[in-house]
């Protein structure tokens, strides 16, 4: 089985979010597509097979399937643009999380994506211990959604991760704040999925976006994760959809041993 490792959001390796893609003639076991998830030990394993004009797609963490990942589609479409069909610049998957379109703009992939505005959350006595900080607003959609003061907050959070992993609310746990050069900058923590720190999560964008397009009142929107490897986002909001897009390398490509 081909393997790919793809650095998205990145401009060279070892920055951005790193994502494995196995593009599939056939669908494999669910059992299989975890335990190579979970070998790979990466935030998201990707996992496509071509269905007429377009592709199903699914995505496993080391702790199960999830129903909406960015950084391992943009790394997908990337896989196909260079390996499978150079030719094509729009690159459509059908998934858990709806169809998404990718579309190839010179060295860019531009995602569709739904727009998913978090609702207004309390914040409780757990939420601050686990994080280490108080947040100044809070929010919850599939993840929780702390705002902080500052950009320096967001950089220097070292948040307590078993405290995380048992709050009650979220599936992860995204904080964000104004940014000093970008328009906001964030991280994202799943340690419930076994992935302590998703280094660059588009997903998370989803919320993002349609937040901060309203708080700062403009669409297009320049985004930075502050995580150790980091990576820049590029943001549109359009109605009830949000597009996002990045660039991508190639870190590796192998062949699976798998019987």
């Amino acid at each position: 089985m081909k393997y790919y490792v793809v650095d998205a959001f990145a401009k060279h390796v070892f920055e951005g979010n790193p994502a494995g893609v196995c593009i599939l003639d056939n669908w494999i076991t669910d059992e299989t597509m975890l335990n190579i998830a979970i070998e790979n030990n990466l935030s998201e394993t990707a996992f496509a097979v071509k269905e007429d004009d377009h592709y199903r797609l699914r995505w496993f963490t080391p702790g199960g399937e999830i129903e909406l990942c960015g950084h391992a589609t943009l790394a997908t479409a990337f896989v196909l643009a260079e390996f499978y069909e150079p030719n094509e610049e729009k690159f459509i998957f059908h998934t858990l999380g709806g169809i998404l379109t990718v579309l190839k703009k010179g060295d860019m992939f531009e995602m569709d994506f739904p727009s998913r505005l978090p609702e207004p959350l309390p914040v409780t006595n757990d939420m601050i211990e686990a994080l280490g900080v108080t947040p100044v607003e809070t929010y919850l959609g599939r993840d929780l959604m702390f705002v902080l003061e500052n950009e320096d907050q967001v950089r220097q959070l070292s948040p307590d991760f078993s405290k995380l992993r048992n709050l009650p609310d979220g599936l992860g746990v995204n904080v964000t704040a104004k940014g000093n050069t970008f328009d906001f900058v964030s991280r994202s923590f799943f340690p419930k999925l076994n992935v302590n720190e998703d280094p660059v999560c588009g997903s998370a964008h989803c919320n993002f976006i349609p937040f901060w397009a309203s708080r700062l009142g403009k669409l297009d929107l320049e985004a930075r994760q502050l995580s150790k490897r980091g990576g820049n986002l590029y943001c549109v909001l359009e109605g009830d959809r949000v597009k996002i897009s990045g660039t991508a390398v190639l870190y590796a490509k192998a062949e699976l041993q798998i019987n």
